[in-house]
């Protein structure tokens, strides 16, 4: 049986493919963006369907990684965001004015037939 994935979700997870390694894009941001809330785009997150979608770029606008009820999926997104050199502070922070996406460029909305927000 496959899974069919909602239009919104489509459009997070082809916004979180754009962040470049290295940087990170917040709940929010993904979620001003597409139209929906922070907690909608964490839901997305937590039910991507395939392992190409860079999960662990998304953080809360703290700079935090979100605590995950079974407990793995934080710690491993710490790991792979220190591999692709994210820097964490001693409070477990990433400076967002250092390492936040700025966004996709117009370019990027008209190749994916989308219309940024305005």
């Amino acid at each position: 049986m496959s899974q069919t994935v909602s239009p919104l979700y489509v459009s997070i997870y082809e916004l979180v493919k754009a962040i470049p390694s290295g940087q990170v894009g917040t709940y929010g941001q993904i979620g001003r963006l597409c139209g929906c809330s922070p907690r909608q785009v964490g839901y997305a997150m937590a039910v991507s369907p395939t392992d190409d979608i860079p999960w662990q770029r998304v953080i809360n606008s703290r700079g935090e990684i979100s605590v995950r009820s079974d407990g793995f999926k934080d710690t491993e997104q710490y790991r792979r965001l220190k591999r692709e050199g994210v820097v964490f502070d001693a409070r477990g922070r990433v400076d967002l004015a250092t390492f936040q996406w700025s966004g996709p460029d117009g370019v990027w909305w008209s190749e994916h037939h989308l219309e940024p927000p305005l």
